[in-house]
């Protein structure tokens, strides 16, 4: 009965879990960029990085993570902007942090009230929306110069790259558009209708379609790539009513291109899209307060979502659809993104 002990372990090792990514959440309040230890359950390191840091992206090669500074004050849809602070133009940039030492390196300037972008496959270009100014600031990493600015439709958010790298789209809170951007040319092609308040756009792996999530119109538009136009809309559906109903916002792809992950803001849940079918096959329900960012991790098996009011990131296990952990942060976390395994 020797052989049993050895064989035992190795059952035991083979269905021992594999070890979670670290996942780096930007605060906006708090001015810092927390990494979290999703095995632990614990924030492992904090780095100062300016005001009010949202959308995050890491380098293509993993090594630095850009984040997008602020120093416009904070103002919820229908705020009357002259009763506003003025803005710090100069806390305005992306920042880059080189995450081998965990240190801010520098701040580059990316125009006015950053807010989220996207940063080429080369890792040497990146799109940066300028809520304030309606354009898209187009950023040398090299030099760390601007480019180019684009105008774009009023208050751009969300930015993101085809996967041919071809083509930037942008989204346009205030004219419900997407505008689809050459990146070669930096003419604008299209300006695509969307729903209301579109927030950010995310696309399948073969690049044919793109998922807009509309956080006014409770829907996600579903974007024709090749003819740059609307080719329907998914309307979100929630089993648990709340009192303002799902709010669309951040969105994400799993690793096999399946599925798309929305996040529904104050309506406190995820919900998932079948890419094939363009339909709502799941609801993740309390999830958090006012999840915004959303991220999946590398082998598919862990959805992540920073939870703005109620300060925390959940862990949520993608075989159950039930939440595993959830981690403190504070500061109203609002990006997210995910190491590489």
């Amino acid at each position: 009965m020797s052989w049993v002990l050895p064989l035992l372990g190795l059952v035991l090792s083979c269905h021992k879990a594999t070890p979670q990514p670290l996942i780096y959440v930007s605060n906006e309040d708090g001015g810092d960029v927390a990494i979290v230890d999703p095995n632990s359950a614990q924030v492992i390191a904090r780095i100062p990085v300016g005001k009010r840091p949202r959308g995050v992206k890491l380098s293509p090669d993993g090594k630095v993570l850009y984040v997008a500074l602020s120093g416009s004050p904070k103002a919820g849809p229908g705020i009357d902007e002259s009763t506003l602070p003025p803005a710090d133009r100069n806390a305005d940039g992306v920042g880059v942090v080189d995450l081998a030492s965990r240190q801010l390196l520098r701040t580059i300037p990316s125009g006015p009230d950053p807010e989220s972008f996207d940063v080429t496959e080369d890792g040497k270009t990146l799109f940066v929306s300028n809520e304030d100014a309606g354009e898209v600031t187009v950023v040398d990493l090299s030099s760390g110069g601007v480019k180019a600015k684009v105008a774009v439709g009023r208050e751009p958010e969300g930015v993101t790259i085809r996967p041919d790298g071809k083509v930037v789209y942008v989204t346009s809170e205030r004219d419900n558009e997407v505008a689809a951007i050459d990146i070669g040319t930096l003419a604008v092609l299209a300006h695509i209708p969307a729903g209301q308040r579109p927030r950010s756009i995310v696309f399948s792996k073969d690049g044919k379609t793109g998922f807009v999530a509309d956080e006014m119109g409770a829907m996600v538009t579903v974007l024709d790539v090749a003819a740059n136009a609307p080719a329907g809309a998914i309307k979100i559906e929630q089993a648990t009513k709340t009192p303002l109903g799902p709010r669309p916002m951040g969105g994400a792809i799993s690793p096999d291109g399946k599925l798309v992950f929305v996040s529904c803001g104050r309506s406190g849940s995820v919900v998932v899209i079948d890419v094939a079918t363009r339909s709502q096959v799941r609801t993740l329900d309390g999830v958090g307060a006012r999840p915004w960012g959303v991220a999946v991790s590398p082998d598919g098996k862990w959805l992540y979502t920073a939870n703005g009011s109620s300060d925390d990131v959940s862990i949520i296990d993608l075989a159950t659809s039930q939440i595993a952990k959830r981690v403190r942060v504070g500061g109203q976390p609002w990006g997210i993104a995910v190491g590489a395994p």
